[in-house]
Formats: C-alpha cells, sequence, structure tokens
C-alpha cells in the first residue's frame, strides 16, 4: 500500500515552552495526520542534543532529551504546583540554551515532589531505573555535571575509567545522577504514551538512527572497547566525508571510528542492543548514512578537514545479516544519499530494505529539457527533500530563469499544470509509484530559507531551531492536499 508520511521533527512543534513537547501539541498533530491521511510521522532523533545542538551528536543513543518533556502534564499529574508560564511561544526558532534553562527548574521542582509522594519506589520506576542503560547515562551526565560539562576524555581519571572501576558516587552526583534517571522516566513515559496515541490513530512513526555516535558520549565513554581511541580516549580516525555537493573540503564529522574487529568478536551486540530498543521506541527505524554499512571515509583525526581520508570496506554483510536475524520485527529502511559505488545499493537491495529519492536532486536541468533522472521503483521512499538540503522553494527560488521555465514545462509534461510551482511539485511527488512519500513540513508550507533546517559541514544556529509558532497554516495547506495524500493508497 502507498502511503504518505509527514516529516517533522518533534523540536518543531508548537508548544508554549519554545520547544516542541511530548504534550498536547504533539496529540493535535496526530489529529491532524489522522484528518489528513497521513500514515507515517517521520522524525529526527530524540535523543539529547550535544555539540551544536545536533541531535547527530547526541549524549546518548537511548535516552531522550529532557528538553521534550511536557511540563503542562507534569502539573497534570501533580507533580508540578502551578502552570509554568508561557515562554517564546511565538518564536520560530529554538534557542536550545534558553529553554534548557527556562524548563529545568522546573523539573527539578517535579522530581523533588516524585520523591515527596515516594513514586520512586513504585514497581514500575524501580524497573525502569533499573536498565542498565539508564544506570549508566545517569552517571554519565552527573560525572558530566561534576567536571564542567567538558567531554568524558578530559575528566578526572577516577570519572573517566567509571565505567571499568564502578567506583562509589559522592553524595552530589548520585543526587544529579537520580535526577536524570527520573528525566528518562518522565520522557519514556510521555513519549510511549504518544507513540500509542499515533499508532491507534493508524499512524506508524519512523525514527532516525545516526550511523555514528558522537564521541562525548555514553556510548563510548561505557563501551571504549567498541572505537578506534587512544589511550587518552581520543578518537585515532574519525568519520565524515570526501569533498562532495555540501562542501569543496568535505564533512569533517568528528565521530570515532568503530573497532569492527572488536565487534565481530562480540557478536557486534553493540548494533543489537542499539537497534533493537529503536525498534521499541519507533515502528520503523531510518538508518542514516547506511553507505558505511559497505564503505566508509576513515580520517586521521590530526587531519582539520575532511580532505585527508580512505574509503575502507566495513562489514555490512555481517552486521545486517544479525540484525535481521535476532530483529526480525524490526522495520529498517536506509538513507544511501550521496556518492554511492554500486556495491552499497546491492546490499540494500540485498536485505530488501527501502532506500530514498530526493526530488530537488533528481530533476536534471542543465539539457534543453528538464527531466527525472532517477530510476524509480516501488521499494523505495520519494522526498521532496531533507532535513540536511535547502527546502523546496527554496532550491526552486535559486535556479535561473531558464531552468524554472524547464521545471514547469517538466511537471506539466507529468501531468501537474495545476496550481502553484510548490503544488505543482508536491502533486508530482505524491504521485510517484514509491511506496512511501515522505514530505517535510517546511515544503508542505511552502517556506524558502526561513524553514532551512541543516546546513552539512555547519555547526552551531541557526542548524536544528526551525519550529512551529502555531498549527494554523499547516491546517490549511494540509487539508488543501488532503485528496492527494489519501489517494496514494
Amino acid at each position: 500500500m502507498r502511503q504518505t508520511g509527514i516529516l517533522m521533527p518533534v523540536s518543531s512543534l508548537p508548544s508554549r515552552t519554545g520547544i516542541g513537547e511530548l504534550g498536547s501539541s504533539a496529540y493535535q498533530w496526530i489529529d491532524m495526520m489522522k484528518e489528513n491521511g497521513i500514515k507515517i510521522w517521520q522524525i529526527l532523533p530524540l535523543n539529547p542534543v550535544g555539540y551544536g545542538n545536533s541531535p547527530y551528536q547526541p549524549y546518548s543513543s537511548y535516552a531522550g532529551d529532557e528538553l521534550y518533556i511536557s511540563l503542562d502534564i507534569l502539573k497534570e499529574e501533580g507533580l508540578l504546583t502551578s502552570l509554568p508560564e508561557s515562554f517564546r511561544e511565538k518564536e520560530k526558532r529554538v534557542d536550545y540554551d534558553a529553554v534548557r534553562s527556562f524548563k529545568i527548574p522546573y523539573l527539578k521542582e517535579a522530581f523533588e515532589r516524585f520523591r515527596e509522594q515516594k513514586l520512586d519506589q513504585e514497581a514500575d520506576y524501580r524497573q525502569f531505573a533499573d536498565q542498565e542503560w539508564v544506570k549508566e547515562y545517569s552517571v554519565f551526565r552527573a560525572l558530566k555535571a561534576a567536571n564542567g560539562g567538558t567531554c568524558w576524555n578530559e575528566w578526572k581519571e577516577e570519572d573517566k575509567n567509571w565505567p571499568e572501576t564502578r567506583r562509589q558516587l559522592t553524595e552530589e552526583e548520585r543526587e544529579e545522577a537520580a535526577f536524570h534517571v527520573f528525566l528518562q522516566y518522565q520522557f519514556f513515559r510521555q513519549w510511549m504514551k504518544v507513540k500509542k496515541a499515533a499508532n491507534d490513530s493508524g499512524v506508524r512513526i519512523m525514527g532516525d538512527v545516526p550511523f555514528y555516535v558522537g564521541v562525548d558520549s555514553v556510548d563510548v565513554w561505557g563501551g571504549k572497547d567498541n572505537f578506534l581511541l587512544d589511550t587518552d580516549g581520543r578518537p585515532i580516525f574519525i568519520a565524515g566525508v570526501p569533498p562532495d555537493y555540501f562542501s569543496a573540503t568535505g564533512q569533517r564529522w568528528g565521530n570515532p571510528i568503530y573497532d569492527w574487529d572488536y565487534m565481530k568478536e562480540h557478536e557486534y551486540r553493540f548494533w543489537q542492543d542499539r537497534i533493537g530498543y529503536s525498534g521499541k521506541l519507533f515502528d520503523i527505524v531510518r538508518i542514516d548514512h547506511f553507505r558505511a554499512f559497505d564503505t566508509y571515509w576513515k580520517i586521521p583525526s590530526t587531519c582539520p578537514t575532511a580532505v585527508e581520508g580512505e574509503w575502507i570496506e566495513a562489514p555490512g554483510y555481517e552486521v545486517l545479516d544479525i540484525l535481521t536475524e535476532k530483529l526480525p520485527d524490526v522495520e529498517l529502511v536506509a538513507e544511501d544519499l550521496g556518492d554511492l559505488r554500486p556495491e552499497v545499493l546491492t546490499l540494500k537491495e540485498h536485505y530488501h530494505l527501502k532506500g530514498m529519492k530526493i526530488l530537488m536532486f533528481s530533476i536534471e536541468t542543465k539539457g534543453k529539457y528538464a527531466y527525472d533522472s532517477f530510476h524509480d521503483t516501488e521499494n523505495m521512499i520519494i522526498y521532496t527533500g531533507t532535513h540536511d538540503n535547502d527546502t523546496l522553494m527554496e532550491w526552486y527560488g535559486n535556479l535561473n530563469t531558464a531552468q524554472k521555465r524547464k521545471v514547469r514545462k517538466f511537471l506539466k509534461r507529468q501531468g501537474c499544470s495545476q496550481g502553484s510551482v510548490k503544488e505543482r511539485l508536491l502533486h508530482y511527488t505524491l504521485k510517484n509509484k514509491a511506496e512511501y512519500a515522505i514530505v517535510p513540513m517546511q515544503d508542505i508550507l511552502g517556506l524558502g530559507e526561513e524553514g532551512h533546517m541543516n546546513t552539512p559541514g555547519t555547526v552551531g544556529s541557526p542548524n536544528w531551531e526551525w519550529r512551529l509558532p502555531d498549527f494554523h497554516e499547516a491546517v490549511e495547506d494540509l487539508r488543501s492536499l488532503r485528496k492527494e495524500m489519501t489517494d496514494r493508497k
């Protein structure tokens, strides 16, 4: 069955606190998707954002960012004495530092009332808190605070080596760790209720799992042997991609490279656990930078750019064999974008995984006529664009006059001649034979540069900050596309 989806990060939802939450706006969004025949809600990683507020450089592959916890729900549950005041409610950008400063005092108040009511002694809470990843993550955050927020490989030796020694925490560290256990419990409860509401409405959620993890993460600190690190815990080699469409010097991500030999000796347990847990949180798991299962760009950590490096073959078949055997119920899809060698597509097709087509990359305008250069199949996902490139109207606006004319003529030849250019491009996308057609919310709204989510190879503001101040325009634009979205069946 052909289905329509929308890419809408949780962080971009409207709320009273300046960032998307797992409260009323999330449920309103689910109702809007149900009403308009949308079957897939694709999100970006929910993990605690780290360097540059990037969801692809998180502190953990398991934990959720406490910023998404709904304060209103905590008030409804009696964990806050008063309804929090509105904060940056109508802003169109997320100020992560400001929002965090605003929300943390309320979260700490909720934590104290939670303990006063002895809710931390209930079986459900204890069962959650006893999970190994929860214990390790809470200690990581406590020690990170004790070390001034620096990366773990700059901590005191006793803290850097805590996963190996498990030394006893101080009272202050225990308090901070307990606070983070509480935050993760609240996040998990709220998220799973949102997921259930989506599923009950016929909407599946597509989560996003970055191929790599951030160096400043509990994943690396607690599993050092899984990575190529020196004796001080610093990466010997780092991940990225060579010069390409986005950057003349490549993209130097800084993530540590996996020690595949060690992982193989342990049956790729790191990947089994990571994908398995994601399968509990999401209905579909999108693996970002899937091509690294075939070959990955290995950059010496001493290189200031991504120009120096080499392609290294990865044990993709071995890893995916184990994942498909051990986790047969997890639906995986592959982000297979970029300059790929044929073996990447062979790997993807061997496991019958859906790959991706990006409309603005597939429409070729250099010749006499514009044409679609991508070979379509049913077993794929078509997007107008992703979080990493221009919005649809930003792309169209940057074309010259001749190219724009070619695109309009192309759309007319395809039977898409009614409405605005935005509507015609969306119509062409939605009528594609791909099983899934997913459109970023910015493209539904017809936003230009103001809707740009992220520019690869750059760090910090304004990346990852776009948000909706309310749903007013979204309601109208979705309604205008309802028939085309539901007709994909």
